[in-house]
């Protein structure tokens, strides 16, 4: 089987479908693309903007829910998916929260964040293949950079804002599906990498890592992502903008 994952170095979907590849022994190349010049490639070569992107023995897919369905069918041990009844349906419904809602609240935090400290752009090059940005250089191109991106996923002041307030929320359904067994049971499932991978990259912000650490979520996303790139200094984010749990 030859594969090859499209990816950007830091994003939460694409280490949800590497861990997902790494999990099933499946070997495979990356070619890591740049923000936001990816999703002018991306679109070329799969007729969508995002990644990650995939080719399977020159099969093309993308989107991370669609890569881990596709890998469970080709490679079944150990399964991403429970077999069928309640169980996969809570699974799946747990995938899909963490993919249409906390995977997007993700990029609307972490962008307008750059936007005011694009020198925490350069944190997240660990594991990067591509040559380092100098920060000066990060910082002349950030206003255009984060201009894109934000208008990318409909990010704004106000969505920044109202998601960091309702994070707590979110962590609390979180750990009620870990307390049901819907996550965090023995063998990680697509659901567990899905939302942990967004949790982990909400880690790499100071400001917002007591938030999550102590909880079970916190548990759950170091354990499967450990390693993580990133690292936001704390007073990154206004204090009056943190829930106030934090």
């Amino acid at each position: 089987m030859k594969v090859r994952l499209y990816v950007v170095n830091g994003s939460h979907p694409c280490a949800t479908v590497e861990a997902a590849l790494q999990l099933k022994r499946i070997p495979y190349k990356t070619t890591e693309l740049p923000p936001p010049m990816h999703m002018a490639v991306m679109s070329l070569r799969f007729g969508q903007r995002t990644v990650p992107a995939i080719r399977i023995d020159g099969e093309k897919i993308s989107g991370s829910r669609a890569i881990l369905r596709r890998l469970d069918e080709l490679v079944p041990e150990p399964a991403l998916y429970p077999a069928g009844g309640d169980q996969r349906a809570g699974v799946e419904a747990a995938e899909a929260w963490g993919d249409e809602v906390l995977q997007p609240l993700v990029r609307r935090v972490l962008w307008p964040t750059f936007r005011a400290h694009p020198e925490a752009m350069a944190t997240f090059s660990e594991g990067s293949k591509l040559p380092p940005i100098p920060i000066p250089v990060l910082k002349a191109i950030a206003p255009v950079v984060t201009r894109i991106e934000m208008k990318a996923n409909a990010a704004s002041d106000t969505t920044y804002r109202d998601d960091l307030r309702a994070l707590p929320a979110l962590l609390d359904r979180v750990d009620a599906w870990i307390e049901e067994g819907v996550l965090g049971g023995e063998q990680l499932n697509a659901a567990d990498l899905q939302i942990s991978s967004s949790l982990r990259l909400l880690m790499a912000l100071g400001d917002l890592r007591p938030l999550i650490e102590p909880r079970p979520a916190g548990a759950l996303a170091l354990r499967a992502f450990p390693d993580f790139p990133g690292d936001v200094r704390v007073g990154s984010i206004p204090a009056e903008l943190l829930p106030a749990t934090a």
